[in-house]
């Protein structure tokens, strides 16, 4: 199933149906799973790891080393998980030290143009819409998803089920469950039709929208808020989950929309 015009150094590991189209190069350190295709004009650099069942469209260019000064050379890798599908001229870089990967899960959708920096750590069933492009050692939880035309900075965190509106200059963390959008980028309420769609009951929806409420607009700062959500709210996995994601936050969650803000604000 592989061209003749294609280029596979012999000691890259392929599965024998994965199918390689023209003009493709694959380097020498580089694992490909069982039922991957692997389209024109794509390179796959050493360290790569591509899982089962992955698509990766023409022009795509896996395992580049990061766009990072202090790289010395170590040893680091991409990994990709199952299913996923990676869409033309994408660009994903592989780790540094700090993280030694960067990782992509299971059945995401990485579309045209859009670029993953060294030592991301991009969940499963994420969609990155075209152009996005995703600095280095960021964190994505699983089912999170930005629009097309969005840049997010190095070491933000993104939780689970956030979704990031087009055109978004991402500086601060996501919280999980919640959209993201206008600029500057501030809290538009909870995703619920992201949630709707993944099966969350309308209970389940409306608990996450009460904490959020005292998050954002019942005029508490982030201490009394995270305080009064733990003594008078009922424990639950996505309770415990946003007030560990906003207390363990490195570079502080978005805010509330507030009319005539600025960037500098």
């Amino acid at each position: 199933m592989t061209h003749p015009y294609t280029y596979i150094d012999p000691n890259a590991k392929v599965a024998p149906n994965v199918k390689i189209d023209p003009f493709a190069v694959i380097h020498g350190d580089v694992q490909i799973g069982e039922g991957t295709w692997i389209g024109s004009n794509v390179t796959i650099m050493d360290g790569t790891r591509i899982g089962k069942n992955c698509r990766v469209f023409p022009g795509a260019v896996i395992g580049g080393i990061p766009q990072d000064l202090k790289f010395a050379g170590e040893k680091t890798t991409v990994e990709i998980g199952n299913n996923t599908t990676i869409r033309e001229f994408v660009t994903i870089n592989r780790g540094t030290t700090d993280r030694w990967r960067t990782t992509v899960g299971d059945d995401c959708l990485i579309m045209a143009y859009s670029h993953i920096a060294h030592d991301c750590i991009i969940g499963s069933n994420c969609v990155l819409s075209n152009s996005v492009q995703i600095a280095g050692h960021v964190t994505m939880g699983d089912w999170a998803w930005i629009a097309g035309v969005s840049a997010v900075h190095q070491f933000v965190t993104i939780g689970q089920h956030a979704y990031i509106a087009g055109g978004s200059l991402v500086s601060k963390d996501v919280p999980p469950y919640i959209k993201a959008v206008r600029n500057p980028l501030s809290y538009g309420g909870v995703n619920s039709v992201g949630l709707k769609r993944r099966g969350f009951e309308l209970q389940r929806i409306n608990h996450i929208l009460d904490i959020y409420r005292f998050i954002f607009n019942k005029g508490m700062n982030t201490t009394q808020a995270l305080e009064y959500i733990e003594e008078e709210l009922p424990a639950s996995d996505e309770r415990d989950e946003i007030v560990t994601f906003i207390r363990e936050s490195g570079r502080g969650i978005i805010k509330r929309f507030v009319k005539g803000a600025t960037d500098e604000d």
